[in-house]
């Protein structure tokens, strides 16, 4: 491939990166902390799904076991 060619196609996937950028709002200086912002935002929501799952599970095997206990309470009291 000649140089001149190699020159044209880098010439041509520059401007359609830019291009695509522009089209999604990541054109200008602050693209790069805008994309930390969002990459930050996924990895707290993340960690706050896993949260609220270990939450709910803590909560469902709680109440389980409160029952359990009233059960044998409740037995226990009735002999």
């Amino acid at each position: 491939m000649s140089d001149d060619l190699k020159a044209l196609l880098d010439e041509a996937a520059e401007r359609g990166a830019e291009a695509a950028l522009r089209k999604i709002g990541l054109h200008d200086e602050h693209a790069g902390r805008d994309i930390q912002e969002v990459r930050d935002l996924l990895y707290n929501w993340r960690e706050t799904k896993k949260t609220i799952a270990h939450t709910v599970a803590k909560v469902i095997t709680t109440a389980i076991l409160a029952v359990i206990a009233l059960g044998t309470w409740q037995y226990m009291d009735t002999k």
